[in-house]
């Protein structure tokens, strides 16, 4: 079997052997790079590109999941850096997503353009209930939590975010749609952990720098690989124990 890690990580230091690939898709070359360790092969995809140059909006997640799944790969790990709607969500901490609103506008959103047939995918679980149960099992975190996702590259309003908390948005962010439906569609197994970078527009008098949220991502983002290939090198990764094999629907 064969794993990935998505977000800004790095491979780190985690031993092993690490090879940079370049793999050509239908929506372009997709680089990242692949840990061989223990006999299993990780891929960790930077999401933004090797030279972080995607703005959220432009990030190719049609090449980028494409690649995973042609390559092999049945189990993504994802990371996201987010802004938090709630005062006992704070800078620091760690959420797991497990369902999402979605406020994007200009994206490509689906493999299925109708080339092959109306196919629908089922959104009753949005993220691999395997995997999250796995991650809860090995760190403690806020569960349970609702993702907003907006177009970017530009920050939420006070008036948007007021809105998005009211419909019960707990984190906001610009990158998990639609990658975690593009996951769904190609029948991988996907999660998602939230890094809380910020509070967002409105909830505080004085907004985080960037060298504040760059250094929160960093830290917790290392962290975080640290955990995912823990759980990967444990071996007790299954696919049957969860309906990500089984959401599409053809009509």
């Amino acid at each position: 079997m064969k794993y990935a890690i998505i977000g800004g990580t790095g491979v780190y230091s985690l031993g092993g052997n690490v090879k940079e690939v370049s793999l050509e898709t239908p929506y372009g070359i997709i680089d990242f790079s692949i840990m061989e360790k223990d006999d299993k092969e990780i891929i960790f995809l930077p999401r933004h590109g090797k030279d972080h140059s995607r703005p959220p909006h432009l990030v190719n997640y049609l090449g980028n999941m494409w690649a995973l799944k042609e390559y092999g790969v049945e189990f993504v790990f994802s990371t996201v850096a987010v802004g938090s709607t709630r005062s006992d969500i704070v800078p620091g901490d760690l959420v797991l997503l497990r369902d999402f609103l979605d406020f994007t506008k200009s994206r490509p959103m689906t493999f299925y353009d109708g080339s092959s047939g109306v196919v629908h995918v089922s959104m009753k679980e949005p993220y691999c209930s395997m995997l999250c149960d796995k991650i809860l099992k090995t760190i403690n975190l806020r569960d349970d939590t609702i993702y907003v996702c907006t177009e970017g590259p530009r920050f939420e309003t006070a008036a948007e975010i007021s809105f998005y908390r009211q419909i019960g948005g707990d984190v906001v962010g610009m990158t998990n749609v639609p990658e975690v439906v593009l996951a769904k569609e190609l029948s991988m197994c996907y999660c998602a952990v939230g890094v809380v970078t910020n509070m967002c527009t409105g909830l505080v008098n004085v907004e985080a720098t960037g060298s504040e949220i760059i250094a929160i991502v960093k830290d917790r983002k290392e962290e975080l690989t640290n955990l995912f290939v823990d759980i990967i090198l444990k071996g007790d990764l299954v696919t049957d124990a969860c309906s990500c094999r089984s959401s599409l629907i053809r009509v």
